[in-house]
């Protein structure tokens, strides 16, 4: 069986990939294209080939195994219209996007900015202005993987933590969860919100300034999921009203030089980083192993995509 991988692997992993019976093919992602070799593919490994690979062309692929979370960069279309299984490495960020989150709350509630430009300019002076955690009502929108990992990090400092999805169905790891439909009660009371979805029809631009508006005067709100989930421009319209923002995404990436969030001080800006870590390779790898074991045998997929819902 024919597997194309673009994602550069040790030689080790790939002799793993062959010893479980694939006749395996690299293609660096930014020049993958189709040719005679490996037209007949029937399994694709990579973040985004799709600029320069044209699954049209692939009649045999069934499977295409994502080194990311996101699906945004896939051609949805072309895989519906061909039945493609598309899974994802659902899970495999959590952990470093949960202390992202985990850190920038205390950052902003022990003011850690303002205390490294004190020492940059050399200057002693106590703050008397810091908060604890214990107490803080701390507010997901999405109970997903990556917010359960933080809620449980969160819980040691006290917090009480409410999460919401669509319907709010109760969730392990989370105080108490609210539907996506009565989140505004959950604005109006929480001391942080955290935003983790993906990017979906519903989502984007939900929240926005009618949301903004009703969030806790001196509350804190955190975006790892993805930035057209805020309207930045309403975002900017009420950012004096917050004691932090903490953005990870953004409409559109890399930011602006001129996008007017770089200039205020309560905002904290970090280019897409939440998500690295020292051990990303390592369970990246195991989860693609671990799912084309499954599929050279027959047996369940992990982490399957669901194209229409977006993840």
């Amino acid at each position: 069986m024919k597997l194309l991988v673009t994602n550069k692997y040790e030689d080790n992993e790939i002799s793993k990939l062959v010893n479980l019976g694939y006749e395996v093919i690299y293609m660096k992602e930014s020049k993958a294209e189709v040719n005679n070799e490996n037209k007949d593919i029937e399994v694709l490994v990579g973040y985004n080939p799709f600029n320069t690979l044209d699954i049209s062309k692939l009649e045999n692929l069934k499977l295409i195994q994502l080194s990311s979370v996101g699906i945004d960069q896939i051609p949805k279309d072309e895989i519906i219209k061909n039945n493609i299984t598309v899974c994802n490495n659902k899970g495999n960020y959590s952990i470093p996007m949960a202390e992202y989150i985990v850190m920038y709350i205390l950052n902003v509630y022990k003011n850690t900015k303002q205390m490294y430009e004190n020492q940059a300019q050399k200057k002693w002076k106590l703050d008397i202005n810091l908060e604890e955690l214990t107490d803080k009502k701390v507010m997901f929108i999405g109970t997903g993987t990556i917010a359960k990992n933080a809620a449980n990090r969160l819980k040691a400092f006290g917090v009480y933590v409410y999460g919401v999805n669509t319907d709010g169905r109760d969730v392990v790891g989370f105080d108490e969860c609210i539907s996506i439909e009565n989140i505004n009660e959950g604005l109006k009371k929480c001391d942080v919100v955290v935003i983790t979805l993906p990017s979906t029809k519903e989502t984007i631009g939900m929240i926005n300034d009618e949301k903004l508006k009703t969030m806790k005067n001196g509350s804190v709100i955190i975006n790892v999921g993805r930035g057209n989930i805020i309207n930045e421009n309403d975002l900017i319209n009420n950012i004096s009203k917050f004691k932090g923002v903490c953005l990870d995404v953004f409409e559109s990436e890399p930011l602006n030089k001129e996008n007017k969030l770089w200039e205020f001080e309560n905002v904290t800006i970090t280019p897409h980083n939440s998500w690295i870590s020292d051990k990303n390779r390592s369970r990246t790898f195991n989860t693609i192993y671990e799912n084309l074991e499954n599929y050279i045998n027959n047996k369940e997929l992990k982490n399957v995509v669901n194209i229409q819902k977006g993840y």
